[in-house]
């Protein structure tokens, strides 16, 4: 019997004004089945229920590319986009399948899991994605991709402060860095404002909102690269998360 994601057709067009494709919906629950089977050797997620798979990985993921519930402009464009941390593969695939015009880049530090991901992407047949193994701390300062990206996605990745230190390093002038978060606190906001303005950002916005199916708690940071991140930023691999900003 193979698990069979749900449609909710209507909870996408209310909450995201959007709506998969029969093709999309199909990646979708391909996407589904690969992690189940990857799940037995790689410990991908705990979340194997087909509407809370749903909620916590394809809505959500897509949920912070749509601030207020309508999708980024550059979404059309060719903005090219990392996730930095993707693990196994979120929000990075989920926003990979409905966006085929960006360029993605999913990287992660274990190379067992950008593996599974390489798999994933030749299996959904994702042409627009491609991999890359390292760590933040490093890819930050590799001029290959320091400044490189429109769009910085990061989820479930230490604390924020750490998150806009990994990310905006890796961000072109007025790109983005969203940063995904459970719960969030006025005091929380004044550390972040603190670390982003030592990063050459500002927080854009702050958005509070609850998921469809079981109404938990969600925040997006929203924060824009308005000059350029001094060059001792991120710092060595460890530093971040030992000493946050």
């Amino acid at each position: 019997m193979t698990n069979l994601l749900p449609e909710m057709a209507e909870i996408w067009q209310q909450t995201l004004n959007w709506q998969p494709t029969v093709q999309q919906q199909a990646q979708f629950q391909r996407l589904y089945e690969l992690i189940l089977e990857g799940n037995r050797q790689l410990n991908l997620t705990r979340i194997t229920d087909p509407q809370e798979f749903w909620e916590k990985h394809l809505w959500d993921s897509l949920r912070g590319i749509a601030p207020q519930g309508q999708f980024i402009p550059s979404l059309q464009k060719a903005a090219s986009m990392i996730d930095i941390g993707t693990g196994a593969g979120f929000p990075g695939v989920p926003v990979t399948i409905i966006a085929p015009n960006c360029k993605i880049t999913l990287m992660d530090s274990t190379r067992k899991k950008i593996t599974f991901i390489d798999n994933i992407l030749t299996e959904l047949a994702l042409t627009n994605a491609k991999t890359l193994v390292g760590r933040a701390e490093e890819i930050g300062q590799h001029p290959q991709h320091r400044q490189a990206y429109d769009i910085a996605l990061i989820r479930a990745v230490g604390t924020a402060s750490v998150c806009a230190e990994y990310a905006l390093p890796l961000l072109k002038q007025s790109g983005l860095a969203i940063i995904y978060r459970g719960n969030w606190t006025e005091e929380e906001t004044t550390v972040l404002q603190n670390t982003v303005n030592q990063l050459g950002g500002v927080i854009e916005l702050i958005e509070k909102f609850t998921t469809p199916l079981s109404d938990s708690i969600r925040h997006c940071l929203y924060v824009r690269k308005v000059a350029n991140t001094p060059a001792n930023f991120p710092r060595t691999t460890g530093v971040p998360s030992q000493k946050p900003l």
